[in-house]
């Protein structure tokens, strides 16, 4: 890891990154496309070391919504154990009435429970988990320094059970490699079964751009020998990489969703995320 100061914490659209860089290995992470100009390894976390005192002065001056965190890191990563840069930025959210929301594939996440409960007692809280299948030994492949899909489950049912509404990433799907309606299925069983709130699904795919998709490539011919050539006869140098079996798998998604309750327009799916209905606090008189 190494330290940068930063010029920003917050996007306009009350967006952070904390860490820059991950070290859950996903084989498929379009962070690591050449479009986001990272100039070190992408394993070599890059920690703003001044993120806190910059959030602090953002969050005195900003209007009350919602803070959304891992859209390009996951806020999760093993560092944050050590560093609890995540969880000093929660005491403040929290301190100053903002509500959160990220996206991970970390069970450490639950280290923060009690703030997360705190935060969303006062105004909201909304975690997002990526799962991409119910395999875990594929997982394992897929995503190899995470926890996999198996205990994701169990954090969308602890954090259901303790109140914290939840939004689960159904991404991507690899074409011949997890695109079956088995693992759709099941998926969607493991989503109702959480109870969560929406899914996020765009279509059955995945996409690739350089920087990616030579990591990409790499991790095919590892566990997977010879799909990387038909990947490259069927998609050639595409950046969207439909499955064969997308039309029948979105009909899949969109019927069972739609037959729960569960929002799956994206949409829909964004403007729950980003709801921030202030709730009101009694206070006694003295």
């Amino acid at each position: 890891m190494h330290y940068v100061d930063s010029k920003i914490i917050l996007s306009p659209k009350n967006g952070m990154n904390l860490y820059r860089g991950c070290t859950h290995g996903c084989i498929y992470c379009d962070s690591r496309s050449e479009i986001y100009n990272m100039n070190h390894k992408f394993e070599d976390i890059e920690v703003k070391q001044n993120s806190l005192e910059l959030l602090k002065k953002e969050l005195i001056k900003r209007p009350k919504a919602m803070i959304g965190t891992g859209a390009m890191t996951d806020p999760y990563i093993p560092l944050e154990k050590r560093l609890k840069y995540v969880r000093k930025s929660l005491e403040m959210i929290y301190r100053y009435g903002f509500g959160f929301t990220c996206i991970t594939k970390s069970d450490l996440v639950l280290r923060d429970l009690d703030l997360l409960k705190k935060i969303n007692e006062k105004s909201r809280v909304v975690i997002q988990m990526t799962l991409t299948t119910a395999d875990d030994e594929l997982c394992r492949i897929l995503e190899p320094n995470v926890c996999p899909t198996s205990r994701r489950v169990e954090v969308l049912k602890t954090l259901n059970d303790e109140g914290i509404p939840t939004v689960v990433w159904l991404c991507p799907i690899l074409p011949y490699i997890n695109d079956t309606e088995e693992n759709i299925n099941s998926i969607l069983d493991y989503c109702i079964e959480s109870k969560v709130r929406g899914i996020f699904c765009f279509q059955m795919g995945l996409t690739l751009r350089k920087g990616n998709r030579e990591y990409f490539y790499e991790k095919l011919d590892q566990h997977f020998p010879g799909l990387k050539e038909k990947y490259i006869e069927e998609f050639g140098q595409n950046y969207e990489l439909p499955s064969p079996n997308n039309r029948k798998l979105m009909e899949i998604f969109k019927t069972r969703t739609s037959q729960e309750g569960i929002l799956n327009n994206f949409d829909k799916v964004f403007g729950y995320l980003m709801e921030f209905p202030q709730k009101s606090v009694q206070t006694k008189l003295i």
